[in-house]
């Protein structure tokens, strides 16, 4: 998960006491109470002052910012509120005090949330995390039309485990900024939901994830055409929605229009390894790898379509060799995948099968050491 990095300053907030003459008692006590900050004994006024005269605008006004010095956002917009149906006499210091808090906040939220990042794994970090999105919530309340704020309450919500929950702020930084990450994010979201619900039984619950992916990838795919994420969440929401054909034609559809987008060709040649197309498949991702030598997942998808191909073959006609034509083909980029991804078990391991059917024991023989070592 990201880390938030956006930080603002802290808005300065001038409170303009001396600008309001002919107080009454209660409200010139409070003020000289917050000005001692002692707030609890100014908040005691105020509650005097609204109780005895309700269109006191000055004393609904001092009564929010006071609750608000005390944390208490919610209670601080709610009396900044009955202020303003009174009068618009102290709209710019209730503008200015909810810039204040909502930059306070922020701050405060990115604060706790990158605590929370540093003690990752520990038992303090949900908790610190939880405090992070508490602290975004009361800034959203005050500036409601922050993109920042809801990606920083979304990506806390994430830390915790909750997706359901950072689905809202997800959806509110698409409205306000259709990024590319919003879009992979919860695009995500819903895959994952689609998947877990699925292994549940869920069928029809597990659809409407996988549709409501599919929906929003293929809006991210039109803004973001070579953003490979999104495509591959959008390949992958497809194969898991059944609906292979049409993600075929998708992305043959992008293929024709922009032959050398690394990305579609990825994506078309995948769908086309799944489909047991291989020739095609092999056409494709070959494509995607001259288009980026580097590109791993092309590497590795070229590679499981010859392995692929060939064991088929082999399969189909047990008598007949030519079936390791198709593992010769592997060979150099599974050995060229591994050279970037030393680590992996799974692919020495399918390395070592490859050198298995070609005769090469002793390079089978080190493979399948290397992912015994590596399993550990």
């Amino acid at each position: 998960m990201k880390k938030v990095v956006n930080i603002l300053l802290i808005l300065s907030m001038i409170v303009g006491f001396s600008a309001f003459q002919c107080s009454s008692t209660e409200i010139t006590s409070a003020k000289l109470y917050i000005q001692q900050k002692n707030l609890d004994k100014a908040l005691e006024s105020l509650k005097k002052e609204v109780k005895k005269n309700p269109k006191s605008d000055e004393g609904y006004y001092l009564l929010g910012y006071v609750l608000g010095e005390k944390g208490d956002i919610k209670g601080m917009l709610e009396n900044f509120d009955k202020s303003a149906a009174i009068s618009n006499k102290f709209a710019k210091n209730i503008d200015e005090s909810k810039r204040y808090h909502w930059a306070d906040g922020f701050n405060r939220g990115v604060q706790l949330f990158n605590k929370g990042a540093k003690y990752a794994g520990t038992d303090s970090s949900k908790a610190i995390f939880q405090e992070a999105i508490e602290t975004f919530k009361g800034a959203i309340m005050c500036e409601p039309d922050s993109a920042d704020t809801y990606k920083n309450l979304a990506y806390a919500y994430l830390n915790v485990g909750d997706q359901d929950a950072a689905i809202e702020p997800l959806k509110k930084v698409l409205e306000h900024t259709k990024t590319a990450d919003a879009y992979v994010q919860l695009g995500d979201i819903y895959v994952q939901k689609g998947v877990k619900l699925n292994a549940a039984g869920k069928k029809d619950e597990a659809m409407e994830n996988y549709n409501k992916a599919i929906s929003l990838l293929e809006e991210g795919r039109k803004l973001y055409p070579d953003n490979g994420d999104i495509l591959l969440l959008l390949s992958n929401s497809y194969i898991a929605a059944g609906k292979l054909d049409v993600a075929k034609e998708a992305f043959k559809a992008g293929v024709e229009k922009e032959p050398d987008n690394k990305f579609y060709r990825y994506n078309y040649g995948s769908l086309l390894l799944n489909a047991k197309e291989y020739a095609e498949a092999a056409k494709q991702l070959a494509k995607a790898v001259e288009l980026d030598p580097e590109y791993e997942n092309a590497i590795y998808n070229l590679a499981v379509t010859y392995v692929k191909w060939g064991a088929e073959m082999r399969e189909a006609d047990p008598e007949n060799d030519s079936y390791k034509e198709k593992y010769k083909l592997a060979l150099p980029l599974l050995e060229k995948y591994l050279t970037i991804n030393k680590e992996e078990s799974a692919i020495w391991d399918l390395l070592g099968k490859v050198y298995a059917n070609l005769g090469m024991n002793d390079k089978s023989k080190e493979a399948f050491e290397k992912a015994d070592m590596y399993r550990k």
